[in-house]
Parts: C-alpha cells; sequence; structure tokens
C-alpha cells in the first residue's frame, strides 16, 4: 500500500475510483426504488422542469478536476478533489446513453450502454491502480527494479494481444483482457467477428473463414445474450419494454 499506492501519489486515483464506484451503486438503487414508486425519494424538478442527475454530475467533475490539477498528487485538497471527482464522474456516466443519444433513455435498451461505460471505466481504472509503477517510488532494490520492468514488459504483450481482439470486433474481450492476459490472448486467437477491421483486411477472399466467422458470432450471440442481459438487469435494472408499433389505419 505504501509503496505502491501513497508513494507514487495513486492515494486520489483509489479514492476516485471508489467514490466512482460507490456512485454509480448508490445511485442505480436510488432510481431503482424512484422507478418502482417506494421510498422517501422523487425526481428532482425546477419549475416543472426535471433535473437529471447528469447536471450536478458535470458541476462535481469539473469542480474535482479542476482541484485536482490544482492540488497534485498528495495531500488532502488532492483527495478531496478525487472524491468529488469520482463522485461526479458516476453521476455523468450512469447517464451516459442519454447523453449519448440526446433523450431520456435511462429505461430503454439503449440506456444498457451507460452500464457497459461504467464497468469498462471502472476497470480500466482498477488497471491503472492496480499496476506497480516504477515513478514516484524512491529508493528501489535492484529486484524491485527488475519485477517492475517484468510487470511492464507483460502489459506491453499483453496490451499487444488486446489491440488485436479489439480489430477483431471483440470490444469486451479487449477491454477485460487488459487486466486478464489470457482473456486477451483468446480474443486475439479466435475468430474475428463480421464486419470487424480485420475480417474487412484478411477475410475480403477468404469466402470459408468469413462463413465460418458469421455462424461462430450468431452462435456466440445466442448463447451469452441471456446471460449478458441478466447481469446487465442486475447491476443497472431491467429496461422498460418497447411499445407496440402504432396500428395501421385503412
Amino acid at each position: 500500500m505504501e509503496r505502491n499506492i501513497i508513494e507514487p501519489g495513486k492515494l486520489p486515483l483509489l479514492l476516485a475510483l471508489t467514490a466512482f464506484v460507490l456512485t454509480f451503486v448508490i445511485t442505480r438503487a436510488v432510481t431503482r426504488r424512484i422507478r418502482a414508486g417506494k421510498g422517501p425519494f422523487g425526481n428532482v424538478k425546477a419549475g416543472g422542469l426535471h433535473i437529471h442527475h447528469v447536471v450536478p454530475g458535470v458541476i462535481l467533475t469539473v469542480a474535482g478536476g479542476f482541484g485536482a490539477v490544482a492540488g497534485g498528487r498528495h495531500g488532502f485538497g488532492s483527495a478531496l478533489s478525487a472524491v468529488v471527482f469520482g463522485v461526479g464522474a458516476g453521476l455523468v456516466l450512469d447517464e451516459f446513453a442519454m447523453i449519448l443519444h440526446l433523450d431520456d433513455v435511462y429505461w430503454t435498451e439503449a440506456g444498457r450502454q451507460s452500464v457497459e461505460v461504467v464497468v469498462l471505466t471502472a476497470a480500466m481504472v482498477g488497471l491503472v491502480l492496480s499496476g506497480f509503477s516504477p515513478f514516484g517510488v524512491d529508493d528501489l532494490s535492484e529486484d524491485e527494479l527488475q519485477n517492475r520492468a517484468g510487470v511492464a514488459l507483460n502489459v506491453a504483450v499483453n496490451f499487444l494481444f488486446s489491440l488485436i481482439a479489439l480489430s477483431k470486433g471483440k470490444t469486451r474481450m479487449a477491454v477485460f483482457g487488459v487486466i486478464v492476459p489470457l482473456v486477451a490472448v483468446v480474443g486475439a486467437l479466435r475468430l474475428a467477428r463480421p464486419g470487424s477491421p480485420w475480417a474487412r483486411r484478411f477475410y475480403r477472399h477468404r469466402h470459408r473463414a468469413r462463413a465460418r466467422a458469421v455462424l461462430r458470432a450468431y452462435h456466440h450471440d445466442l448463447r451469452w445474450s441471456g446471460p449478458r442481459r441478466a447481469l446487465q438487469d442486475w447491476i443497472g435494472g431491467t429496461p422498460d419494454p418497447d411499445p407496440p408499433p402504432p396500428l395501421e389505419r385503412g
């Protein structure tokens, strides 16, 4: 903790990540209670206008970001700014889908994108936090330097596998593969998804490979779409059913 978190100045990052995750969890719990009509919570309105929590989130993110830049990596000010930034980022990314679509899609199928972005953001920040940094640590022994050099080399190789997996259209495997090396290797070795940059470049004249890629993607989506939706519903809540199409009038 002292050598790899506090001394390199990663404590603000740890505080920001903790505040980010807790804010998302608490916000989802509150919004689900509001949606169910339970508890003392309710939507915030001003003059009939619904104030989404992305609004205070933007304010807190800006305030925490500028405070963190001014405060450096050590001291109470930087720690407080990191917490403020984490809270603001949690509020903003919880409504990422609404910002992306410029529409209130929070409880729709498109709103699942917010949950995915939050999970991926937390995973990436956790990767940065868990990595051993050779910078900012004083009096490193030769063994520590060799260990950190080995970790850096492994991260670089694993990142290359993750880039290959990303080019094959396997976004989730690429992101989580940065954290778990085996996931990146599997994603890099398996067939690319149809329409991915890798498939367009290397499967253009390989009809059998292209057909196998289409078939494998179909079976993969059929097998994993249900569990993935169940996990997303457990984290972020079940979206509202799509409204039926309007009846045609003859």
